[in-house]
């Protein structure tokens, strides 16, 4: 008897999706999809943190030896030449207010910084671009927007300082001053660049997971020139 059932494949896409083409493995791929699996995500921020960790260790070395050293030097005295004799020329600087106001604006941005490292965190975890994206509030802008802040606020308690009289070679006090706060607005400068190297790579619809971790380690890095920054005022303030 002939047969009226024609045989058909489960497994032929083209019949089993009624005709259509199956769509491609790799199609919808986005700028808020990962670039790996969220396991592998875990492993990548664990490394980045370890290195940011060996990199802290150092620059907390770098400012413990300067605080050895302000504290030492103190009370040592100095030879003058014109008398031939032992003299006491640590001479406590006067630390400009504005330097509260500076402090304010770090431990503001510092609050900032992690609500941005968390509201990246988030938008990549939904491994797609949100729709009410122009709805949420752009920490991350805000921090390096207090962040620049912040440096132009030491950069004007250096010129208010050297208007007192106080200039970098001035005496010992007022150079390790100059030492203490100019080497952590340096660090500080370069977490500010970490930011904006995040924002540009956001422009350049890099893989979020990518900027997820740059800006999760720069949060980090962050909240550590925020302690380190009430660390040295307190030195600073405290220790003469």
């Amino acid at each position: 008897m002939r047969s009226f059932f024609s045989t058909v494949l489960v497994s032929d896409p083209k019949s089993a999706a009624g005709g259509g083409d199956a769509p491609p493995i790799g199609a919808g791929h986005d700028e808020g999809r990962w670039d790996s699996e969220p396991g592998q995500f875990d492993v990548r921020v664990r490394r980045a943190r370890l290195g940011l960790l060996v990199g802290l260790v150092g620059v907390l070395m770098i400012f413990i030896s300067f605080t050895s050293a302000y504290l030492v030097r103190q009370g040592l005295p100095t030879l003058d030449p014109r008398t031939n004799t032992l003299v006491h020329d640590w001479f406590p600087v006067p630390l400009p207010g504005l330097l509260l106001i500076n402090t304010l604006i770090l431990l503001v941005s510092s609050g900032t910084m992690e609500l941005a490292r968390r509201q990246v965190r988030r938008d990549a975890s939904v491994c797609s671009v949100r729709l009410d994206r122009e709805w949420e509030i752009p920490w991350l802008a805000l921090t390096v927007l207090f962040g620049l802040s912040f440096l132009v606020g030491q950069w004007t308690v250096w010129q208010r300082l050297a208007a007192g009289g106080f200039y970098i070679s001035a005496n010992p006090s007022s150079s390790f001053v100059y030492l203490l706060t100019g080497t952590h607005a340096v660090h500080l400068f370069g977490g500010i660049v970490a930011l904006l190297a995040a924002g540009g790579a956001a422009l350049l619809r890099r893989p979020m997971e990518s900027r997820a971790i740059v800006v999760d380690v720069t949060g980090w890095y962050w909240h550590f020139m925020a302690v380190l920054w009430v660390y040295i005022l307190c030195v600073l303030e405290f220790a003469r």
